[in-house]
């Protein structure tokens, strides 16, 4: 069951949200070469309690930690652990806050150092499927409109999209309906109404889209062993139209990057 949320409650959420989004702001300028998983999952968690929040992973489903940090071929779910980084990682930084009753949920891929080129393209297409799957998040659509935009996009640039792992509806508990897939049929699935706040997260394989788990049940590796990159995004519908409670500014800000990449998802220019 869909649950809708008032105009207040979207507010409390977003507040949830951009708690999440000035963590991974925060660990932006710490992820680099010879910093352990383990010791930003500590920054994270005190920044997370400072800013009013508590962290929305940690003992969740019995989850270990604050971040689900996740480097090179994992793909979700990685537990931080005391391995340092090294040039050419890539880390997927997935963090949850609850504040307010309402949790806030999203994700981005950081480059430590240099990053070979293929692996950096990669990068650039997966987040740019998350934007091509938010503008289908419209009043009247459906799931698999979503699903199938990222598919599509994902695919013709030669990518391997996971099937096995999706986004969710967002609210009083992290996971809620309706799933949401990066895969699907359009006008297949359930249909979007006012009020909805969902997670968008394409999961983006440089090979194979198959995964496998690893005995500690909890993290996801890509099969071949191949890099893989995720982004993720909380959308609440208003007015019809998808409206971004979370945003990758923070991060931007941190790392000397220009965009405006959320422009249209906004009503108002978020001030930082």
């Amino acid at each position: 069951m869909i649950i809708v949320k008032t105009a207040e409650e979207i507010e409390l959420m977003r507040e949830s949200a951009l708690i999440v989004s000035k963590t991974l702001g925060m660990l932006a300028k710490e992820v680099k070469p010879g910093v352990s998983t383990l010791q930003l999952d500590t920054l994270a968690e005190t920044f997370i309690r400072d800013h009013g929040g508590v962290p929305g992973f940690l003992g969740l489903y019995d989850f270990p930690n604050s971040l689900c940090m996740s480097p090179n071929a994992q793909v979700v779910h990685g537990i931080p652990n005391d391995k340092p980084l090294v040039d050419g990682d890539i880390i997927s930084i997935d963090c949850g806050v609850l504040k307010n009753d309402f949790y806030g949920d999203h994700a981005y891929t950081f480059e430590v150092g240099e990053v070979a080129i293929e692996t950096k393209k990669m990068l650039d297409v997966t987040k740019e499927s998350l934007y091509v799957g938010i503008r289908e998040f419209k009043k009247g659509n459906r799931v698999g409109d979503v699903g199938y935009a990222i598919q599509k996009f994902t695919e013709d640039h030669g990518y391997g999209v996971v099937r096995e792992l999706v986004g969710h509806g967002l609210g009083r508990k992290m996971h809620e309906d309706p799933e949401m897939p990066n895969y699907g049929k359009r006008g297949r699935g359930k249909t979007f109404i006012e009020g909805m706040v969902v997670a968008i997260e394409p999961m983006t394989n440089l090979g194979t889209r198959r995964i496998k788990q690893l005995k500690d049940g909890w993290t996801i590796l890509t099969a071949d062993g191949k890099p893989s990159a995720h982004f993720e995004h909380n959308i609440a519908l208003v007015d019809g139209k998808p409206e971004l409670l979370s945003t990758f500014q923070y991060v931007y800000e941190a790392l000397g990057i220009e965009s405006n990449e959320e422009d249209e998802f906004r009503k108002k220019k978020l001030q930082l």
